[in-house]
């Protein structure tokens, strides 16, 4: 058995970490995205 498998540092369930980086991710290219819209339609 691998070194690592034995000390586990964290026993989350990784399905939610990476579904907490999506929502991150995906809320801020929306704002991104947002503001940009705003910018082009204020700004014509």
């Amino acid at each position: 058995m691998n070194e690592f498998e034995k000390s586990v540092q964290s026993k989350r369930n990784d399905a939610v970490d990476s579904g907490v980086g999506f929502v991150v991710s995906f809320g801020f290219f929306a704002t991104i995205f947002v503001m940009a819209t705003l910018i082009h339609y204020l700004g014509s």
